[in-house]
This record gives structure tokens, C-alpha cells and sequence, in this order.
């Protein structure tokens, strides 16, 4: 138990968790006996923490308790969370999972060596009452080429199974390597999913259920970027197409890098079993309920610079 949770918060926190709270119940879908929220977050840099409520001038990192605070605020509006970006230092996700409560789980990869894995890992949160694991956790690494060594993906995405009400599903987050050329980030983009379409037509594997989510890096809809990662049948919903992804994007100027995505048929035709997509999905502004009178990228080293992404499924119409 850390210092935090004996300690009680300043007023200036209660304030934000109670706003935030407000705006989480009008955004998104209250959990019932058969619905699934699973959502996905680029969370900047989440590693080390200050070890206080307020982080200081001087205090490095600035994401201390406030800030996990609100974080953890979101995350447990979900089932299931996808979390980018957490880093070697683990720090700030073992306080986020103390903040969530007993009922949590967190699944966590190893790092991705080398300079472009940027010592990242990937994670998985996810409520223990309403969703188990079913057994199935690994990373995707591609095959060799004629006895030679293949280049891996710069951060080698991370799969785990999960099972709600009967119906079992398995998740592939990835955070693709940022380069500002877009040309450079195609081929790893074009591998994975590929690689996700062989794994789901291989026979006799565990397959069942495959969903796609975390930061592709995509840049706008349509594009190159774009057409590669929905060319071998992978579905994002519309629900998503117009919502903003970072805090700063602007009108005219938003992205796509964050996705959550399933197959489906040629003619759009899910093909999820025991999984009702409700057509109720979106990201979360959280810019407006945290931190008053703070600039953006100072907003982005506490909380991210990314918003949350979610979806909703139905799990009560086999």
C-alpha cells in the first residue's frame, strides 16, 4: 500500500475526479449484465512518478498521484484497457493499478530492445469480475526469409485472450514506430496485418475473435497508411471515423493513429461470434475536466497526449 492511499487527496483533485466522473457517465455506456467496454490509450511516457500529489517546478517526472488519479478514473469505466507506452520503469502502472482496486488485473509485456522499441512495453488492464483471461498471451514475430533473419516490428506487438460471458476474444494492441514519413512506417503496418489475416485463417489455431487495437500511426482516413491496414479485411467502425485522437489536433487536422478494428467480410459483414458491436464508440475528451490552467503540453506529460478510444459489444444475443 503506498503513502497515496493513506494519504487523502487535496481538494483541488477530489474537484477534477468528480468532474471528470460527471463527463465519463454522459460519455460512456454504464456497464450491464451482457455488455463489454474495451478501450485503448496511448498513455505518454508512462513510467517513473512524483511521489506526491503535486508534482513541483523542480519535480521530474511531472505525473505524480493527481495525475494517475484521473487517469485511473477513465480506465475504470472499461472492461478491458490497452495501454501504449508504459515504459521500463513500471512505477506509475503499479500505482494506477493500485488506484483501480482489488478487482483489477494487469497483463504487461517485456520491453522491445534496441533504439526503435524506445523501451516500451505493452499492456493489458482489465477487470477481474467481468472479464478472465483464457489462457492465451504472445508477442508476433515474423517468420524468417530463406534462412536469413526478418526485421522484426520496432515494437513487437503483444496478444492476450480474454473470455466474458462465455465468449472468448483475443486482443492484439501495437504501437507502431513513429517516423514522420509515412512511406517508412508502410511496411510494418502492411506486415501486421497481414499477419493478423494469417492467424486468422490458419485452421485448428486459437483464433477466435480477433481484435486489433492500440496507435497505428495512421494519418488520415483513406490514405496509403490506411488502405493497408483495412486491405486484408480489418473493420474499424464508423463510430470512430470522425472523433479526434490527440489533444492536438485541430478542425481540418485530425488523425487516425489510434484504432480498434476486427475482420469482417468483403460486403462489412462482422465476422465476431457471440460479439454484437452496438455501434456505440468514441473517444473521451478529458482536456476540459483535469488540471485547470495548464497548457496542453504540459496536460500531455501528466495525463497523455493521446485521448482514450472505445467500443461497446453485446454479449447477450447468442
Amino acid at each position: 500500500m503506498s503513502q497515496a492511499t493513506l494519504e487523502p487527496p487535496p481538494t483541488e483533485v477530489t474537484a477534477d475526479l468528480a468532474d471528470l466522473a460527471v463527463a465519463l457517465d454522459a460519455a460512456i455506456p454504464a456497464r450491464t449484465d451482457t455488455n463489454l467496454l474495451i478501450g485503448t490509450w496511448n498513455l505518454r511516457a508512462l513510467a517513473d512518478l512524483t511521489a506526491k500529489w503535486a508534482s513541483g517546478r523542480a519535480d521530474s517526472p511531472k505525473r505524480d498521484w493527481h495525475s494517475v488519479a484521473c487517469i485511473a478514473e477513465v480506465v475504470s469505466r472499461m472492461d478491458v484497457m490497452a495501454i501504449q507506452e508504459t515504459r521500463r520503469e513500471t512505477t506509475a502502472a503499479r500505482f494506477l493499478l493500485e488506484r483501480l482496486g482489488d478487482q483489477w488485473r494487469l497483463i504487461i509485456s517485456d520491453v522491445t530492445e534496441g533504439p526503435e522499441g524506445n523501451g516500451e512495453r505493452l499492456a493489458f488492464l482489465y477487470r477481474a469480475d467481468r472479464v478472465q483471461p483464457s489462457g492465451l498471451v504472445g508477442e508476433l514475430v515474423l517468420p524468417s526469409s530463406a534462412g536469413q533473419p526478418t526485421r522484426q516490428f520496432a515494437r513487437t506487438p503483444y496478444a492476450a485472450g480474454f473470455t466474458r460471458a462465455g465468449v472468448e476474444f483475443i486482443l492484439t494492441t501495437v504501437h507502431v514506430l513513429w517516423d514522420k514519413s509515412a512511406a517508412d512506417r508502410l511496411p510494418e503496418i502492411t506486415a501486421f496485418a497481414q499477419w493478423m489475416r494469417q492467424w486468422a485463417d490458419q485452421p485448428k489455431d486459437w483464433n477466435h475473435n480477433l481484435l486489433v487495437l492500440g496507435d497505428f500511426n495512421l494519418d488520415r482516413l483513406d490514405d496509403p497508411l490506411y488502405q493497408a491496414f483495412v486491405s486484408t479485411g480489418l473493420f474499424p467502425p464508423a463510430e470512430l471515423n470522425a472523433v479526434p485522437r490527440t489533444i492536438f489536433d485541430t478542425p481540418g487536422q485530425q488523425h487516425f493513429y489510434d484504432q480498434i478494428a476486427w475482420f469482417s467480410t468483403d460486403t462489412g459483414q462482422s465476422l465476431l461470434q457471440g460479439l454484437d458491436y452496438t455501434r456505440r464508440g468514441g473517444s473521451f475528451d478529458f482536456v476540459p475536466h483535469v488540471f485547470p490552467g495548464m497548457t496542453l503540453n504540459q496536460l500531455s506529460w501528466r495525463i497523455s497526449d493521446h485521448y482514450p478510444l472505445w467500443v461497446e459489444f453485446d454479449t447477450g444475443t447468442r
